[in-house]
């Protein structure tokens, strides 16, 4: 008995971990773009539907899909109507593994792998590995089937198996639930439905069994989605309910017409193994056939079924990181920009408020911007630390480069909040506190170097949302334009203290700090900027020019503002 149970869990194991090598590999290879095709490609119902059925066969896992549906309306990615199409497609595309399984794929499950072992070896590109990754994950899949099969093949002549497998197949109800069960616990409905497959191929249950098996497992794979859904917000929990309604609907209607559909599936075929291959199609075909003409009026269902919370949103909260998605680093690192950016467009408000918070000498300035800089903190540490769990993902060089960039964006831009919070609201306090006022002139110049870091800071969120190299290169090259204006308004500071101007003596260590945190924030801003260009964009890095480092006279300062 030991050696029947060794060989399924080793069958399992080695189809289980050829699933996750196969969905790994296409992943990398189509991976990057995934995001941007679920967000701008679904908006017609149909075509969300057959990009649902290619994503499903490229992750090998309907399970897979819907938990990724639900990060993506979790983040406000893609919308509820949006998913029902995906969903949809998705149940179609699960079923292309048990149709493989009928053409006894598994057969020439070794050599797939040697393919793909052989393309790894030999080839030194990263796309071929890539390929070959692919390829042995597909082979392994099989490969555990017919470990499986084989296992199984005595287990015909066990007295006690028989009698487990007669008890389940008796009782409908129990046959549902226990597959409903093993397929949440295995997270796969394709290998669920391929060991169902298995159990009918070698007579080990009935058609009319292994249907109700079936219905248990396309209800069982919904569960992952709901579990993920947990703690999500009300978007992505109607698309995990969605999808187990969709399941569950389906059932219930093909529920009474087990006996009719067993026979018509006897009538188009003989063989066992296409017959429980095409009840999966039939099914899940039939679902999506029923409901996408409803998809508006299913959305409609389910956001009365969910209703919006009645409460404030948590600014200090993430909003779109979602951790079921780590395993995807391309949908993952998309996400984490829109975090950024959320961030971020903080930090662009809280540079353009600095001239407010000295001219109207307001203390309620003071408390908005110190509550900024508590945003901007909380997120930018949330976001750190989920770059760093992207991080620990099998990445391919771009994808660690773009990682890389996002961390050391979310640094800087962390960094633009600390001076803000730490140096320049403590100078606006000190200068509430003396009721000092800077010179005219002086208040003049740093007026013209506000405007000058506020364009820089602008510049480079713009580059940034919309990965612009053009706008990040104008920002590389302004930065430093900064520096020597810090340089030359010390100057003519330094000049008035010497002809004795008052103003400028009482404020002149608030004049000074001042001006050297706006290069401060400048150069933090100039490192954004590089890291766009050369992290994210994925462009060469500039070499500096003459033009980045001039020189400021008064006249040049006059005519900046």
């Amino acid at each position: 008995m030991w050696v029947y149970v060794c060989g399924l869990i080793g069958g399992m194991g080695l189809l289980l971990y050829g699933m996750y090598v196969l969905s790994e590999g296409l992943q990398k290879i189509a991976g990057a773009n995934l995001r941007n095709v679920l967000s701008s490609l679904t908006q017609n119902r149909f075509v969300a539907m057959v990009i649902g059925a290619l994503v499903t066969i490229l992750f090998q896992s309907s399970t897979a899909t819907t938990v990724i549906l639900v990060g993506l309306a979790s983040a406000s990615v893609i919308t509820l109507k949006q998913t029902l199409g995906v969903i949809l497609g998705a149940d179609i595309g699960t079923t292309v593994t048990a149709q493989l399984i009928a053409l006894k794929v598994t057969e020439i499950a070794l050599p797939i792998v040697g393919i793909g072992a052989t393309i790894i070896f030999f080839t030194k590109r990263d796309r071929y590995k890539r390929i070959g990754q692919a390829i042995i994950g597909f082979g392994l899949l099989f490969l555990g089937l017919k470990i499986m099969a084989e296992t199984m093949y005595p287990l015909r002549d066990e007295p006690a198996f028989l009698s487990l497998m007669t008890t389940v197949a008796d009782n409908p109800l129990l046959a549902i639930i226990v597959a409903a069960v093993f397929t949440f616990l295995i997270h796969s409905s394709a290998a669920a439905v391929g060991i169902i497959m298995i159990f009918a191929i070698q007579d080990l249950v009935t058609l009319h069994s292994a249907i109700y098996l079936l219905f248990g497992a396309n209800i069982g794979t919904s569960f992952t989605a709901l579990l993920s859904s947990l703690g999500s917000n009300r978007e992505a929990k109607r698309v995990a309910i969605a999808h187990f309604l969709f399941k569950l609907v389906g059932v219930l209607i093909f529920l009474p017409f087990v006996t009719p559909f067993a026979a018509l599936m006897q009538a188009l075929t003989p063989n066992i193994g296409f017959q429980v291959a095409n009840v999966h199609t039939f099914f899940n075909v039939g679902i999506a056939l029923l409901f996408i003409p409803f998809t508006e009026q299913c959305a409609r269902f389910l956001t009365w079924l969910v209703p919006e919370e009645q409460v404030v949103d948590i600014e200090l909260k993430p909003r779109y990181l979602d951790y079921q998605l780590i395993s995807t680093p391309s949908i993952a690192m998309g996400l984490a920009s829109k975090e950024i950016t959320r961030f971020s467009d903080e930090v662009v408000k809280m540079a353009c408020r600095i001239r407010d918070l000295f001219e109207t000498n307001d203390p309620d300035e003071l408390e908005k911007m110190m509550k900024s800089e508590e945003k901007v903190d909380c997120l930018s540490r949330a976001t750190k630390s989920y770059l760093a769990m992207i991080l620990r993902q099998p990445l391919s060089t771009p994808e660690f480069n773009r990682c890389m960039g996002l961390i050391h964006i979310t640094t800087d831009l962390e960094h633009i909040g600390d001076v803000i919070d730490k140096k320049i609201n403590r100078l606006a306090e000190k200068k509430i506190d003396n009721c000092c006022d800077f010179s005219v002139e002086g208040w003049e110049e740093i007026t013209i170097m506000h405007e000058r870091v506020c364009t820089l800071v602008e510049r480079t969120h713009h580059a940034f949302i919309n990965n612009d190299l053009e706008v990040a290169q104008q920002a590389i090259r302004l930065a430093p334009k900064i520096r020597g204006m810090e340089r030359e308004l010390r100057r003519l500071h330094i000049h008035r203290l010497a002809m004795g101007v008052q103003r400028s003596e009482g404020t002149s260590s608030i004049h000074l700090d001042l001006i050297n945190s706006y290069l401060t924030i400048s150069e933090h801003v100039r490192n954004i900027a590089l890291a766009i260009a050369e992290e994210v964009i994925g462009a060469r890095p500039m070499a500096p020019t003459s033009e980045d480092y001039p020189r400021f006279d008064d006249e040049r300062i006059c005519t900046l503002s």
